[in-house]
């Protein structure tokens, strides 16, 4: 089994201790180190590149969107979740296109987080059903299907399950194919859909009006 390197950013050293104490009780994850604002978080993510940083979205100094940008630049290899009390809000939206991993609330419980960074430290993102609502809604303006989009209905199935928190083996499992199968038909759906990952893919499709949730 092999270990998830964490990091902790929150301001609230409450709820930061709070966290490392919960996860510690996962023997996959390690605690790596905490943050008590965006700047930190930044420089001990460059310092320490841990697998994936739990991110708060409201901090001091720099916010959750600058301190995800400036990670993004810096240590792409390091995956980041957002843990946020907050509401869903347009910037949070706008991060996902731009690279924010994964959006959870504080509300959740310690075993969906776990599997939470479970699934986005394994490279896939991981959308609450919060974050999953408000995608719809704003795709919902608009919406213009293009039928002429030559998505196979193979392709519309994994394109689906693509907009929900299954893995590639799960998806596999529902579809009673190979995941090799379903990575072949992802990779095709990237390229008809023009777009670099899952999270902007599912987001493209809500828009065609190729999927809903």
């Amino acid at each position: 089994m092999s270990t998830i390197r964490i990091l902790i950013a929150d301001d609230h050293e409450v709820i930061r201790k709070g966290l490392a104490l919960v996860l510690r009780q996962e023997p996959d994850f390690e605690i790596v180190g905490e943050a008590e604002d965006g700047a930190e978080a930044v420089a001990k993510v460059r310092r320490l590149e841990p697998d994936l940083l739990l991110l708060d979205w409201k901090m001091p100094r720099m916010d959750g969107v600058a301190a995800a940008a400036a990670i993004r630049r810096e240590t792409p290899g390091t995956r980041i979740l957002v843990l946020s009390g907050a509401p869903v809000e347009d910037a949070v939206l706008d991060n996902l296109e731009n690279g924010i991993d994964g959006f959870v609330h504080k509300a959740i419980s310690p075993d969906n987080l776990a599997l939470a960074i479970r699934v986005v430290a394994g490279g896939q993102p991981y959308l609450s059903p919060e974050v999953t609502k408000a995608l719809l809604a704003r795709a919902q303006a608009g919406v213009s299907r293009d039928p002429e989009l030559p998505l196979s209905p193979r392709e519309l199935d994994v394109l689906r399950l693509m907009a929900t928190p299954a893995t590639y083996r799960q998806m596999g499992q529902q579809l009673s194919i190979s995941e090799e199968t379903v990575r072949s038909h992802v990779k095709s759906i990237f390229a008809k859909l023009k777009q670099p990952n899952r999270t902007q893919a599912v987001i493209a499709a809500l828009r065609l009006g190729l999927i809903s949730l």
